[in-house]
């Protein structure tokens, strides 16, 4: 695969406030990354500069080999920015509003005509093309910024916080767009505070915390970073301190935890499994409600790794 993006330092201050420090980072053609971190970690930052509407304080991006800041004009026609929100366009309908922004990269004749009814339909407007822009509902007017960006057909797709308030139904039918838009082959970056849902849209993530990119990779190496040990959730009928004696003074138990009801029961590597702790305590005569192992999942790796501090 070519490789799609590229930064190398890319750094920005505001005064003595370091917005994004030194930050490494590649991306394949065909890509879809999860942005994430918390408010103030530089996400936003970054997006915008990637998108040629901010000058970096020093280092250096590349989009198709283009450096960002120098070769804005070549980047431009090969991008997509939707930003976090949506400025309303009074008195123009839905059909009027793409074939302006068609026009603004040529798009002219029945070219014209052809790319905008394809962009609705395969957004889901089609029915809402003599719709007032600004009558809209927030999910349609999301769905309107990202057929606006797919007009011209660009390489990479920049998408800051797209199913920010959103209900579930308009996330989800956000969702299922983008990942019609993976299968196209289009490079994606996109920032969001829904990590379950990253995690089932994206091919690798990063983890942003005041500036620094903490980790970088497939998702399924970030949660085997974090997995410290196999824990199991563990609920008995009656008798729970006993049972959390049994399971303490057991060889492979690493500890025993009482909450909320639950036994805590982290393991030792490679040596007990679930159904050997469920053995246990059935061999002792100890009646099992319920047990369970504790996922690891993107939200967990991201508690874990980060601290929860902001600019």
């Amino acid at each position: 695969m070519a490789l799609i993006l590229e930064t190398i330092n890319l750094t920005k201050r505001y005064g003595k406030v370091v917005a994004l420090n030194n930050l490494h980072l590649t991306l394949q053609e065909g890509e879809c990354f999860g942005y994430i971190g918390p408010n103030g970690a530089g996400k936003t930052t970054t997006i915008k500069i990637l998108a040629t509407l901010l000058r970096p304080t020093w280092g250096e991006a590349r989009i198709c080999g283009h450096v960002v800041g120098y070769e804005s004009r070549k980047i431009r026609p090969l991008i997509g920015y939707v930003p976090d929100f949506f400025g309303a366009y009074e008195d123009m309908v839905v059909q009027e509003y793409l074939e302006f922004f068609a026009s603004a990269y040529n798009i002219t004749g029945k070219t014209r005509m052809r790319v905008v009814g394809d962009v609705l339909e395969l957004t889901g407007l089609t029915s809402k093309r003599d719709a007032l822009v600004d009558s809209l509902s927030r999910g349609m007017q999301q769905r309107l910024s990202i057929a606006r960006v797919l007009l011209h057909d660009p390489k990479v797709l920049l998408l800051d916080e797209p199913a920010s308030g959103l209900d579930p139904r308009a996330r989800i039918e956000i969702r299922e767009l983008l990942k019609e838009l993976r299968r196209m082959g289009k490079t994606i970056i996109i920032s969001s505070h829904i990590l379950h849902e990253l995690a089932e849209l994206c091919t690798t993530v990063g983890i942003l915390e005041r500036g620094e990119l903490l980790f970088h990779g497939p998702i399924e190496e970030i949660v085997r970073r974090v997995r410290t040990g196999t824990k199991l959730h563990i609920r008995v009928t009656e008798q729970q301190d006993l049972a959390a004696l049994l399971l303490q003074r057991s060889s492979g138990i690493k500890s025993v935890e009482s909450v909320d009801g639950y036994l805590l029961v982290e393991l030792e590597k490679q040596t007990h499994d679930l159904s050997d702790v469920a053995r246990l305590l059935l061999d002792n005569n100890f009646r099992i409600r319920e047990i369970r192992e504790e996922e690891v999942n993107l939200e967990t790796a991201f508690m874990r790794l980060t601290k929860g501090i902001v600019q």
